[in-house]
């Protein structure tokens, strides 16, 4: 069965008939919450600082990855950037494209073959590799798509301070804090359960080492995030 375009939905009822509609946000771990549509459509002045940051860092040629209704790219478009945005939601790049997003695709980033100077993967941009045992793979991938003296420029988020520090987690086979099932719904329809990872910046950095990749922490945010930046190791 294909899987319904919940954010494609949603960004087209707003863009075009101002419906403000939130889509709902389940998970088994926690309670119910909302993404409010109109925060996907936001100026650079609205962006939280990690993305802030991360804008005014990029250099040369960017891939925008789960570019949603494209305001990354449009900011840097507007900085003379050349920028390719993509997203898997064919809804969302028809929404970038309406706004004026030059160069929008719907594309799975780990099809990507071009190659690029700056990656951005913002709005806990950890969360394309799914679960841990992936991350191997999401970096070899982006070796592969990363041009020489390139970037990769990756929110996320330390969920640790969820956990219950009475309860220490002695459970050798309880899967990592930040592996969280999500399903999404909107006025009726809902997707499928997804994996979405939420990676704290030490695990990130000793993962990135191991794949022959430098990991530098730029800025923390206010809710536990924080915004880091990967280059390839020459040694």
């Amino acid at each position: 069965m294909k899987e319904k375009d919940i954010f494609g939905m949603a960004m087209k009822a707003y863009y075009f008939k101002k419906d403000k509609t939130p889509i709902i946000v389940h998970s088994p771990d926690f309670d119910d919450d909302e993404i409010a549509i109109e925060y996907l459509f936001r100026d650079f002045s609205e962006m939280p600082k990690t993305e802030q940051q991360a804008l005014q860092l990029a250099y040369g040629t960017v891939l925008d990855v789960g570019c949603g209704a494209g305001s990354h790219a449009l900011y840097l478009q507007r900085k003379n950037f050349k920028v390719k945005a993509i997203d898997t939601s064919a809804g969302a790049i028809a929404i970038a494209k309406e706004r004026g997003v030059i160069n929008a695709e719907v594309k799975d980033f780990y099809a990507e073959h071009e190659t690029y100077d700056t990656l951005l993967f913002l709005m806990n941009g950890t969360g394309i590799i799914g679960n841990l045992i992936n991350t191997d793979n999401f970096l070899a991938i982006c070796k592969e798509v990363l041009k020489p003296g390139g970037q990769i420029l990756i929110d996320s988020s330390d969920l640790s301070f969820l956990e219950d520090e009475e309860e220490p987690n002695n459970d050798l086979d309880r899967k990592y804090k930040g592996e969280i099932d999500f399903c999404i719904s909107y006025k009726g329809e809902k997707s499928n359960y997804f994996p979405w990872l939420y990676m704290d910046f030490e695990l990130l950095k000793l993962a990135a080492e191991k794949n022959n990749f430098n990991c530098e922490l730029i800025v923390e945010g206010k809710h536990y995030d924080y915004l880091a930046k990967l280059t390839i190791r020459n040694d």
